[in-house]
């Protein structure tokens, strides 16, 4: 019997992503953000190509159970994908290839109940960005390379784990099950690093890699539906940035803003004590806004974070009820 399954990531740049002086292409329109990858992923080939993201890692594989219940062979079935780089330039439309680097697969590690699968994937974009120096000329052209190192363990029985082992640290790393559906993403990006460290032997086809993989939880629907409103409505929101162990809100002081979590970890706590961490696409802030206006839980920075500024009356009161809600059940005592 053969089973079959998969882990894939998909690498693309979100809004706000890029900061400082080499922002300006994406500003003035000559290079763009991406949007979001949808929660269900269809055909990854084709994704890459129509320029809905920059890299995709395809991790497949499939292992062959005998009649004893024994795992007899195993083997890889995916691949790496690149896409272009899409700029626009007097009036018209440019497509630059990107670079795709060797797919990296480790020996499959057999044993008798199960197989794990290590892959590497990635490469670099067609066109170069700017990058500010201290020094003369003051500013060069780099292309950075990104990728990912996903892990997919399946066991005799159908049961399969997969993780994400390494990352670049830019840009943003989405990340899929075997059945196609968004499962976890990378917590923080770090341009600065990306650009400055990531080059030559700092990567896996060098001597080493830095990188190292932080992974939050998928938000909800409803998150992801009011995060669109909040940054694309119209009205700029006001962008905060906070350092490691800087608070976001504190129990029981007053507030009546709503926070998009751009990039970053924060941890949610609740009378000292921590019950759980959210990641970039997570808005929070809301109970208060519906409580009377003060904070029930402190949010504290475990990474750099940048977060968007929402008012209340930008957004649906039923839908922050709702958020509210859901909020309530995932701070249940475990």
């Amino acid at each position: 019997m053969r089973i079959t399954s998969s882990v894939t990531s998909v690498s693309w740049i979100p809004s706000e992503a890029i900061t400082g002086p080499v922002r300006l292409p994406m500003d003035v329109g000559v290079g763009h953000y991406d949007d979001p990858p949808p929660d269900q992923l269809g055909d990854v080939g084709t994704f890459v190509a129509a320029d809905r993201c920059r890299f995709a890692n395809e991790l497949a594989a499939w292992v062959e159970v005998d009649d004893a219940g024994r795992i007899s062979d195993a083997g890889y079935a995916g691949a790496g994908h690149v896409g272009p780089t899409s700029m626009r330039l007097l009036g018209r439309t440019l497509a630059i290839p990107g670079v795709a680097y060797p797919l990296l697969q480790a020996e499959p590690e057999i044993h008798p109940d199960r197989v794990r699968f290590v892959q590497t994937a990635g490469g670099r974009t067609g066109v170069p960005m700017p990058f500010p120096m201290r020094r003369a000329p003051f500013v060069r052209l780099v292309k950075p390379p990104a990728w990912t190192t996903l892990a997919c363990t399946i066991h005799a029985d159908g049961a399969v784990e997969h993780e994400v082992v390494d990352a670049s640290p830019f840009p943003r790393h989405w990340i899929y099950g075997g059945d196609a559906r968004l499962v976890a993403k990378s917590g923080y990006i770090d341009f600065q690093t990306w650009a400055e460290a990531n080059v030559g032997d700092h990567t896996p086809w060098g001597e080493s890699s830095t990188a190292e993989a932080l992974v939050t939880e998928v938000e909800t629907a409803l998150e992801r539906e009011l995060s669109l409103h909040i940054m694309r409505a119209g009205e700029r929101p006001e962008l905060r940035r906070l350092a490691v162990g800087e608070l976001l809100t504190r129990q029981g002081e007053p507030g009546r803003e709503l926070f998009l979590l751009l990039d970053g970890v924060v941890v949610v706590e609740v009378d000292d004590q921590p019950i759980a961490e959210l990641g970039p696409g997570s808005i929070v802030g809301e109970r208060a806004v519906l409580e009377g206006g003060v904070r029930t839980a402190t949010l504290r920075a475990t990474t750099p974070v940048r977060v968007a500024v929402a008012r209340a009356d930008q957004l649906d009161p039923a839908a922050l009820t709702e958020l509210a809600s859901g909020h309530r059940r995932e701070e249940q005592p475990s």
